[in-house]
This record gives C-alpha cells, structure tokens and sequence, in this order.
C-alpha cells in the first residue's frame, strides 16, 4: 500500500492536479467481510499507479436491520479517501473501474480539457456500458423517454 504525504499531495495540487474525494459503502453480512472487502478495495486503490491516494479513514461497521429482502441484518461501513490524479481521463476510468457511492472534486475550480482527453473519456465510459450490457448486468441501450 503506497500513500503520499499530505505535503507531496498539496504540491501536486498547487501543480493543477485534481484533489478529489471518495466514499466507499458497503453491506454485508457479517463485520468482518465488510471490513476485509473495503479495506482490500482501499489497499488496490493505493497501489494503483493511476492516482496517488494521500488520506483514508475507515468509519466503524453498523449493524442494519433488514437492509435487502431476506435479509434479517447485515453490518454496513464506509471508507473515505482522497486522491489526486494528473490525469482526468485516468481519473474517470478509476472511478468506473472502483464505483464509489459518491465523488467530490475538491479542486482545482477550472481545468482546460483538450478534445482528445474528452474523447477518451466518453470512449472509456461507452466501452464499459457495451461490457455490462454483453454480460447481461444491465447497462442496456435505452434512449431517454424510450423503451
């Protein structure tokens, strides 16, 4: 697991890159496979060369009555964590690819975007829908206001 001080990441900052922040949640049906599944989760972010993870904080387990349909309790945890990235088409590919429950972008208040890097973006994000879609996830191609 390989984290950044909070100096190296105000410098990247101060540099243009993106300072975000994520929030992981999770249910499950006991403590410690909620535990176990975001602490491996946060520990793949942190060696991920794409972005550099500078903050983590995992929040204590709590238990929930009847979350899902047959369910009688499970134990729900959030983990929050903030990132930096250089790169915004690399940091939209790591949000599809970790699906956090919520993203803020911290920082910076404007960034040009070159049509090229947009490109991608939209390419990566098409890409994934088609993937869900051929697995029978979902994902399908709706058109708004269409069946």
């Amino acid at each position: 697991m390989i984290m950044i001080s909070r100096e190296e990441a105000k410098e990247k900052i101060a540099a243009g890159w993106f300072d975000v922040w994520l929030a992981f949640e999770g249910l499950a049906i006991s403590q410690e496979a909620i535990r176990n599944a975001l602490e491996g989760l946060v520990a793949r972010l942190e060696d991920d060369t794409r972005v550099k993870t500078y903050e983590k904080e995992f929040l204590e387990p709590v238990k929930v009555e009847n979350p899902l349909k047959g369910v009688k309790e499970a134990w729900s945890q959030v983990a929050n964590v903030r990132i930096i990235s250089k790169n915004f088409a690399e940091l939209v590919q790591i949000i599809l690819e970790y699906g956090p429950s919520s993203i803020e972008v911290i920082g910076p208040k404007k960034k040009e975007l070159h049509m090229g890097e947009a490109q991608d973006v939209l390419n990566n994000v098409a890409g994934i829908m088609h993937r869900y879609a051929a697995a029978g996830m979902g994902g399908g191609i709706v058109v708004r206001g269409k069946e």
